[in-house]
């Protein structure tokens, strides 16, 4: 049905729809996705696909906030400890808002959304509920399978794969509340460049990452790239202060209470320096998406007096116990 040719933006908004209302079965949806891990996504693919996935959403819509999503691709296999869910809680502890779009672990162990399952978050798409919790808290949680129904057809599919699909491209693309400001993490340069290339044709301001060494954040563990409204950045780790880190030392545990475990340890202000510096400096760099000018160590001791200070711990706090 699909082989291996390229399709026109036209086409891919057809083939996604077509897949979310069921038109095809579950062998052909398996070897389509399984097609976008032996070839490239064309940005015109990627455009229909998403443009597709966030028309059938459920879109939220928050007026008078300038909202912020840190979302990474996942799909980059490497099992860390959940960075960008804890630098969304930072960043929220510093006074911004955030909308956190995530799902379960596909790829790695445990997403997003399982450690915040764990924790006692209860996900919702209720509309009332998220912007109380944006008042209070700073942050919400957006579980993908809530706002995308395109998910309930490919979700056992993904899971029986077991690898990155071209739907882990997605999730940084089609948030629901389609929020202004975006710290985004994806696996590949590649990847990176084609979102750079969607991005500029919108309002967003923007900060795409990409480790060198296959990370979708700032792993610390080597150079990084980043990819903004600015054009493209290369960073040492050495450049930021730090010394680089291994691929142990961000290690996310092997089972969701070993995962929540490293969360609480670090939230609470209890995490070791390289924990902490990881987190901070995906922090920092969501921060300064708000504010481009400002400097790399501003947006750090921004980001520092929150979690040490427990404002990101607070943050959490209003989201579990009422």
């Amino acid at each position: 049905m699909f082989d291996y040719k390229s399709f026109t933006k036209d086409e891919a908004y057809d083939i996604l729809t077509n897949i979310a209302t069921g038109k095809y079965d579950t062998h052909q949806i398996a070897a389509f996705m399984t097609t976008y891990g032996m070839r490239s996504i064309r940005v015109e693919e990627l455009s229909g696909f998403r443009n597709a996935m966030y028309d059938l959403c459920l879109k939220m819509d928050f007026p008078g906030y300038d909202l912020i999503d840190l979302c990474g691709t996942g799909g980059d296999g490497k099992n860390t400890f959940n960075i960008s869910t804890l630098a969304s809680l930072v960043v929220a502890g510093a006074g911004y808002k955030v909308a956190k779009h995530g799902n379960v672990g596909v790829s790695s162990g445990c997403g997003s959304s399982n450690v915040m399952e764990h924790l006692g978050y209860t996900f919702t798409n209720d509309k009332g509920e998220l912007n109380r919790q944006l008042d209070e808290a700073n942050i919400c949680f957006l579980h993908a399978p809530l706002f995308h129904p395109a998910m309930k057809t490919v979700a056992p599919i993904r899971r029986a794969l077991g690898v990155k699909t071209f739907f882990n491209m997605l999730g940084p693309l089609t948030n629901p509340t389609n929020p202004k400001f975006q710290a985004v993490g994806v696996f590949s340069l590649e990847l990176a460049r084609l979102y750079n290339y969607l991005y500029q044709n919108t309002d967003k301001q923007y900060n795409i990452i990409h480790s060198l060494d296959g990370y979708d954040e700032i792993s610390l563990t080597g150079d990084f790239k980043i990819i903004n409204n600015g054009g493209e950045h290369y960073f040492k780790v050495e450049d930021l202060g730090f010394e680089k880190v291994t691929m142990e030392d961000l290690s996310g545990g092997e089972t969701v209470e070993e995962a929540a475990s490293i969360f609480k340890t670090i939230i609470k202000g209890n995490g070791n320096n390289i924990q902490n510096h990881v987190v901070l400096t995906n922090a920092a760099f969501a921060i300064k998406t708000f504010y481009p000018e400002r400097s790399f160590g501003d947006c750090y001791y921004e980001a520092e007096a929150s979690l040490l200070g427990e404002k990101a711990l607070n943050s959490l706090k209003k989201l579990i116990h009422d």
